[in-house]
């Protein structure tokens, strides 16, 4: 049967042979067509021919030579069609999705700090985990149990234009006048401080919140109001929790140019420590102590009332920050490095 004279249904070039053209080439395989002759009458390469000529060859029982069966070809295909793709990770790594999941919602992990905390303390191995970049694509593909709504980050993170404005208030020694070796947060004893309001009325108490800028350690502190006052009084209180090592804890303080702060550079008079202002509206040079603010929020929301709030609660949310792993800390948590750096003070 010559090509021309052909009666053969038009084959489209390139896709993967069906059973019926499985059954065309052993009929002209069988007649002695050679590959490229066959080739030609199902629109393909001669190759192709080739390759499926010797996947689904088999030995007959009345013969033992291998002849081409349309039916072993088909179930060769089906079978590497199982195969194919690539392999989701998920099922391989159940150990690690059951870590991931119960740290993130009993001790509210985020997802890298599970990623890094496995690795680090937890005695994972690089083959037993997938990236932190793997677990969020899970989390889209509703794999893990967690959605998006879960993640405190994800849905509010935004991108805002930042500008420098003037100065508007001098309170005490800009930002500009303290030690450039300080932003290498290689030295201990460095804080940034701030304020959380909550209802925002003059009735309702406030948090003070220190952190410090190596360890990531943070302080809450409940105090009355927003008022100088009581800003100073209580640092006050922590400079008798502290005496004597006050100083080497304690070595400066960043702050931004509210009133509320306007009495902190009396600090510099009865201590060593050092108190920095911020840029105006320049959050960014302590943007350490605002990341944790917004921790802040995920426990106590905007508008909320502080006092409704108890001392254990407050002081719940800040063992809860000091206890999290953190990859910037490569893995540790503010408590751990904090507490090896009071014990090198103590023990001088």
């Amino acid at each position: 049967m010559d090509h021309s004279n052909s009666n053969t249904d038009s084959r489209q070039k390139g896709r993967h042979f069906t059973i019926k053209d499985r059954c065309l080439i052993e009929a002209y395989h069988n007649q002695k067509y050679s590959n490229r002759a066959i080739a030609r009458r199902l629109n393909c390469s001669p190759s192709s021919i080739g390759y499926e000529l010797k996947r689904g060859s088999k030995i007959t029982p009345n013969s033992h030579r291998k002849r081409y069966i349309a039916e072993v070809g088909q179930d060769a295909y089906d079978n590497n069609r199982k195969h194919c793709g690539r392999k989701i990770e998920f099922f391989k790594h159940r150990r690690f999705m059951e870590y991931v999941v119960k740290h993130f919602h009993q001790n509210d992990w985020s997802l890298d700090a599970c990623v890094g905390r496995a690795l680090v303390v937890d005695g994972f191995s690089k083959d037993e985990v997938v990236s932190t970049k793997t677990l969020y694509k899970y989390v889209d593909q509703s794999l893990l149990g967690i959605i998006n709504l879960d993640l405190p980050m994800k849905t509010t993170r935004s991108t805002k234009q930042h500008r420098v404005r003037q100065n508007l208030r001098k309170l005490g020694c800009s930002i500009d006048e303290r030690d450039p070796k300080i932003e290498l947060r290689e030295e201990f004893g460095h804080w940034e401080c701030d304020l959380v309001l909550g209802k925002k009325t003059k009735d309702d108490e406030v948090l003070l919140t220190l952190c410090e800028r190596k360890t990531r350690m943070f302080l809450v502190i409940k105090i009355p109001d927003k008022t100088a006052d009581s800003v100073m009084a209580a640092f006050k209180e922590l400079r008798k929790e502290y005496g004597a090592k006050w100083d080497q804890i304690f070595k400066s303080i960043t702050t931004d140019n509210g009133s509320e702060f306007a009495k902190l550079s009396d600090l510099e008079a009865v201590s060593k420590t050092l108190v920095y202002y911020a840029h105006p509206y320049t959050s960014c040079d302590k943007g350490s102590v605002e990341r944790h603010n917004g921790i802040i929020r995920r426990f106590i929301p905007k508008g909320e009332r502080i006092d409704e709030y108890s001392i254990d609660d407050i002081f719940g949310i800040q063992m809860w920050c000091n206890s999290l792993p953190r990859k910037i800390l490569n893995y540790s948590t503010p408590e751990e490095l904090f507490d090896s750096e009071m014990d090198k003070i103590y023990q001088i």
